[in-house]
């Protein structure tokens, strides 16, 4: 008897699918099998090579099959991993492989879940499969053909309904993604352009605070204000299903308004009203097109989502107006315009003292003034502001992320943390928590699968059309968070784009020398790329140290003090604070140049530091110092301490191997365990992150 059901066909199709759909199916089938042994090809790759968007490919393969574009990948994995099994010449491991499972354990569990029984079974299965059918009596086979007449019959129907169902009906399977274009002034008077603007940014804000819909940001929508494009070039270039266009103008105590939302596939207008409303009335207005959208969309609204968005900024108009004025001058990115809009939002203030958004958009102007700053000059004003903020509206995202920014500022980086995950829960579209969080979890908080998470979060809201040099950086950031968690084809594509939008971003450039480094193990190549990127700027403080670095590790210690010479004076120049934990690769190399004081004089200050990073490497920064001073039993018993942490950074691994720092804690005899258990650690969060985002589509 057997004991699982083998299935007739690896596609479960949900209607007849056309000659073209097959053709379709084949097409991505014979792409999936070109490249089964890459473990890294995923929905992205296989989008690109298709020529889709990652929606579009999403919404074809679940119509034909009724899968994720995930699960289509794995079966066509496992289907030739059954072939392959049934031919007997590779055992279950060699066979994961030759699929692309990089985890012979995951490729078990996959296999069993879809075959009813493990792959080393597969042999038993084959033989019981070839038994002979016997007849079935004269009365069942009858039996048998009226239940497949019957169910002929109802599929028929099923078809006929899904050929014949109104046009009009909007397509349930498309993703609730959609993006606001700026709003067009109707008006001659180009001051009435910011009361636009504001509407148009106040309903943004709206749709970005419910959970269901994916909003991309107002960066991103901001070039089709005077570049022409269609709906269809638009939806395209931003990835998204859904398009909402409006224009008005205000003529004396009126707000007239037009909106109108746009399902981009079929280029049909789902929804659209015109509004004549008093200026008292624009809060209600605000929230009655939000929801007139949502509807639209057919969108959930959660009831702490709608008491949110119904809450008014302000009763005070003229403190509406003057905070209105205020976010254009934010907007435009300049310190002016910051110093400008900080004015303004004082004025409001000044209308109406419960202002919240106006406390905490003061408060994040004077935290961006100070961002990359030595000296910080308006930590005080910024603390004071996200307070008063807080105090007035504890749950307005703006407000908790004032505080956020003020603590990441400080000593304390953090307590910033909660502040940002509460402002992502109640605003969870809003780009700006995203990228700080992107930033927060490589700089302050190093965690390499959540600065992946949000990095592939921040692309998705915050890239369709930003300027090149936005969007090299943007890019320059995936790329880095995919190299960090081990995904490295996917980081060279990456920092390619990243390049291609801005040639002359040098992060991105040593950056790829060490994506290529990971790649091809090449140090002579890599300080080469190095040197070259610090040849365009011979006074940057990162490439100086990068540079100085890379001789480090190849022993050409006399190359790596001219660097890092050049990188110590540069820094006194410069009079900032910045890359401490490099101080004990600075340290050894003094020591091997004959310069003992100066050597004693770095691996001091490289322990203070240590003694007081808050990170997850603080332990491996002890290690690195007991080592080479001999003290090799406290050595290991850091390294042990950092081994139990999670989420190790990819390069870790082969920099370790070459570390002259640590030689002697490499000759110890529980130095390779430890190792070990990091490295198994890494693949098994590897694969979970892989798993984790293909569900999600994020890969």
């Amino acid at each position: 008897m057997m004991v699982h059901r083998r299935r007739i066909c690896i596609f479960k199709v949900m209607a007849t699918p056309s000659r073209q759909d097959q053709e379709f199916l084949s097409r991505i089938t014979s792409v999936l099998e070109e490249h089964l042994e890459d473990s890294g090809f995923g929905v992205s790759e296989l989008a690109r090579e298709a020529g889709m968007s990652r929606s579009n490919l999403l919404r074809k393969v679940t119509r034909l099959t009724g899968q994720s574009v995930s699960q289509f990948i794995r079966e066509i994995r496992l289907r030739n991993a059954m072939n392959l099994l049934k031919e007997g010449s590779h055992n279950v491991s060699e066979v994961s492989y030759l699929v692309g499972f990089s985890s012979v354990s995951y490729f078990i569990k996959c296999f069993r879940e879809h075959y009813g029984f493990p792959p080393g079974e597969t042999s038993n299965q084959v033989m019981e499969e070839h038994e002979p059918v016997r007849d079935l009596p004269s009365g069942k086979r009858r039996k048998t053909l009226l239940l497949t007449v019957g169910a002929l019959f109802l599929a028929a129907l099923a078809i006929t309904w899904i050929l014949l169902k109104p046009l009009s009906e909007r397509d349930e399977s498309l993703e609730k993604s959609i993006a606001v274009l700026p709003f067009q002034n109707d008006s001659n008077d180009s001051t009435n352009l910011y009361l636009i603007n504001g509407i148009m940014e106040s309903l943004l804000n709206d749709l970005q605070q419910i959970e269901d819909l994916r909003v991309v940001s107002r960066t991103s929508v901001e070039k089709y204000r005077t570049q022409p494009s269609t709906v269809e070039e638009i939806a395209r270039e931003l990835d998204v299903n859904y398009v909402v266009e409006g224009s008005g103008q205000k003529l004396d105590d009126q707000i007239l308004l037009h909106i109108q939302l746009i399902e981009a596939p079929t280029d049909r207008r789902l929804w659209s009203k015109q509004y004549n409303r008093q200026v008292q009335d624009i809060f209600n207005l605000q929230m009655e097109v939000a929801q007139g959208i949502a509807d639209g969309i057919k969108a959930v609204i959660t009831p702490a989502e709608e008491q949110r968005i119904g809450r008014p900024p302000t009763e005070n108009l003229v403190a509406y107006d003057l905070f209105l004025q205020g976010m254009e001058r934010f907007n435009d990115g300049s310190r002016e315009g910051l110093l400008a809009s900080i004015d303004l939002f004082g004025q409001a203030i000044e209308q109406d003292r419960e202002f919240a958004r106006a406390y905490a958009d003061i408060s994040i102007a004077y935290s961006f003034l100070d961002w990359s700053q030595a000296e910080k000059q308006y930590t005080d004003l910024a603390v004071e502001y996200a307070d008063k903020a807080l105090l007035y509206n504890p749950e307005l995202a703006q407000s908790l992320i004032a505080k956020a920014a003020v603590h990441m500022s400080s000593s304390e980086p953090l307590l910033a943390l909660p502040f940002l995950e509460k402002a992502l829960e109640y605003n969870p579209n809003s780009a700006m928590v995203i990228n700080i969080l992107s930033e927060f979890y490589t700089n302050y908080v190093p965690d390499t699968d959540k600065y992946l998470e949000y990095a592939l979060k921040g692309i998705r809201i915050d890239i369709g059309a930003h300027d090149s040099t936005d969007a090299s950086y943007i890019f320059m950031h995936l790329s880095n968070a995919l190299l960090q968690t081990g995904f490295i084809s996917q980081a060279e594509t990456y920092i390619e784009r990243s390049l291609s939008y801005n040639p002359a971003n040098l992060y991105s450039e040593y950056l790829r020398a060490y994506i290529l480094y990971a790649r091809d193990r090449d140090l002579e190549e890599t300080k080469m790329l190095l040197e070259n990127t610090l040849s365009k700027d011979t006074t940057r403080l990162d490439l100086l140290q990068e540079a100085g670095k890379i001789c480090y590790f190849m022993r050409d210690y006399p190359n790596a003090l001219g660097y890092y010479q050049r990188y110590l004076d540069e820094k006194a120049r410069q009079q900032v604070v910045a890359f401490r934990g490099e101080d004990a690769k600075i340290g050894l190399v003094c020591s091997e140049m004959g310069m003992p004081e100066m050597a004693d004089s770095l691996f001091t200050a490289y322990k203070i530091y240590a003694d007081g990073d808050l990170t997850m490497y603080k332990h491996l920064s002890l290690a690195v110092y007991y080592t080479h001073f001999g003290d090799l039993e406290k050595a290991l018993e850091h390294l042990e301490l950092f081994s139990q942490q999670k989420s190790f950074n990819y390069l870790l691994f082969p920099f370790l191997e070459i570390d002259p720092l640590t030689d002697a804690l490499r000759e110890q005899p529980g130095y390779r365990e430890i190792i070990g258990k990091m490295e198994t650690k890494f693949r098994e969060d590897h694969e979970r992150i892989r798993k984790s985002l293909e569900e999600k589509e994020l890969i």
